[in-house]
């Protein structure tokens, strides 16, 4: 593809932050009409490329080409004025306005005449022209809806057509499968069609090589700052790309070790959350990893949640080694021995302005203290000990905890219950946006810790996942439990029929072993 092909060309970008060379001489490029899968680790450089394409960060050095031409980037207004959008992982509207006030923000049509000296906005032109944006990505959606009473894949659709607005030629997409379930990724994966054919360049940014494999025309691999790869799709495999990434090559995506499986450690009998789960019934063993696989909505958070006493239970009862445990909070939880990653590492399972050392102490405080005083030393041992036990990369303890990559950050989450040594570990999505190292290494850890006798209830919506690293896998439909399947007999066929409801399984509700 000749030079005169391209929207887009980043030539040489290098950035640095305070002892850190985020990147280093990375060349970048995008054809109208092409998407570009952008791939790469954790802390690899994706999100600061992009944040200096679209004018959040300036570059140290380098040069940006938009149809051959050089341009220096100021600010994100200044990007979007020369057709650059990004549609973020966590969207960026407002809840209580209306599509189209989301899709004309701050270029509100003005009424003519003297309503444009009095900054009267022509609100039936604003939702005239926005409908015509919503129905160029086939969103089916009246520009008047507020954004609060639109789904997930409705709001990321406003977020195209915003993106559309301003006459985006180039847009880039931040993990926007993430929060969306299988039948909105293909909704989404539809809109990147009508764009391509519109010749609007996409970057795509995902840690899921099974859509990139489905919508990418190129994929360029960053590690450590640099480019180190860009191929067609046509020359890709799985593991070229993982080699890529990593630097390494990675001949099982799963780690899973057999580990012997012990005697019964908890019980959950008839947990009830009146209109969020009814009824649920399972068991966990010792040296046991149950995932629990279902369809957004299925209940499977709110399942974990009333276990580890987040949420209050109607009904229900839960046993630890034979003995009825009373949980009512968090703090009960853990003084059960129940351990809980959450599926949102950020804002439920850290404090992303504390250091490392800090976080992974924070259920266990009372036990780093003597006689009401915090002992700082006793809370640096035990925090060096899990991060050279779970390989955290951190420039030191009091690294603050926003500064690390995903994976790094779910790995402190992990080492806090570790921590608090407990019998049963709880890990809702515990992959979810972490690259395939960090993945390998946490799925590893979950073998280990399964090994060492630990109970470990996992949930994810990865089905890979959930076939590669599950002992039994109990599946949830409408707040209830559909089945519990044996890894044996376990396929992705049975399972999302299960979770859809075209099977039905006539124990599903009742105490299931």
């Amino acid at each position: 593809m000749s030079d005169k092909e391209f929207v887009l060309r980043m030539e040489g970008i290098s950035k640095a932050f305070p002892g850190v060379q985020a990147l280093d001489r990375v060349d970048f490029e995008a054809a109208a009409g092409e998407v570009v899968a952008l791939l790469g680790e954790n802390g690899a450089g994706k999100s600061t490329l992009m944040k200096i394409l679209c004018g959040a960060y300036r570059k140290d050095s380098g040069h940006i080409f938009l149809q051959g031409k050089a341009v220096e980037i100021e600010n994100p207004h200044h990007a979007q004025q020369l057709g650059i959008a990004i549609i973020y992982q966590e969207f960026n509207l407002t809840p209580n306005q209306s599509a189209a006030a989301n899709i004309f923000i701050s270029r509100e049509p003005r009424v003519k005449g003297l309503g444009r000296f009095l900054n009267i906005v022509d609100r039936q032109r604003m939702e005239r022209e926005a409908q015509v944006y919503l129905d160029r990505v086939g969103a089916r959606v009246p520009s008047t809806a507020l954004i609060r009473d639109l789904s997930v894949a409705q709001q990321q659709m406003v977020e195209v057509a915003k993106a559309l607005a301003v006459d985006a030629r180039i847009i880039i997409m931040d993990e926007p499968t993430s929060a969306l379930g299988e039948d909105e990724v293909e909704t989404l994966f539809q809109i990147i069609a009508t764009l391509k054919e519109q010749g609007i360049a996409v970057i795509f940014i995902t840690h899921r090589l099974e859509e990139v494999f489905r919508i990418a025309d190129r994929v360029v691999v960053l590690r450590d700052g640099r480019r180190v790869g860009s191929m067609s799709i046509g020359e890709a495999t799985p593991d070229r790309i993982i080699s890529l990434m990593v630097g390494r090559e990675l001949r099982d995506m799963f780690h899973k070790e057999q580990a012997e499986i012990g005697d019964t450690l908890m019980e959950v009998r008839g947990l009830t959350r009146r209109g969020v789960v009814e009824n649920v019934s399972f068991t966990l063993r010792r040296g046991e990893i149950l995932g629990m696989a279902g369809l957004v909505g299925a209940g499977r958070t709110e399942t974990a949640r009333l276990i580890f006493g987040v949420d209050r239970m109607d009904a229900g009862e839960i046993w630890l080694d034979g003995r009825r445990v009373y949980i009512s909070s968090p703090v009960d939880a853990v003084k059960a021995g129940i351990g809980f990653v959450p599926e949102d590492r950020g804002t439920q399972g850290l404090v992303l302005k504390l250091p490392v050392q800090e976080n992974i102490v924070l259920p266990t405080l009372d036990q780093h203290a003597n006689s009401g005083w915090v002992n700082k030393r006793k809370i640096q041992s035990t925090a060096r000990e899990y991060v050279n036990k779970l390989n955290i990369r951190t420039p030191h303890l009091q690294q603050k905890a926003m500064f690390l990559s995903g994976g790094n950050q779910q790995k402190i989450v992990v080492a806090k219950w570790l921590a608090s040594r407990p019998k049963v570990l709880i890990m809702d999505e515990p992959t979810r946006g972490i690259d395939v190292g960090a993945k390998a290494e946490v799925h590893a850890l979950m073998s280990q810790l399964a090994k060492e006798g630990m109970g470990i209830i996992m949930i994810s919506s990865e089905l890979p996942e959930i076939l590669g690293m599950s002992d039994r896998i109990l599946v949830m439909a409408e707040g209830r439990v559909a089945a519990i399947l044996d890894r044996a007999e376990a396929t992705q066929e049975k399972i999302m029929g299960y979770a859809s409801g075209e099977i039905i399984n006539s124990v599903a509700g009742g105490a299931i072993a």
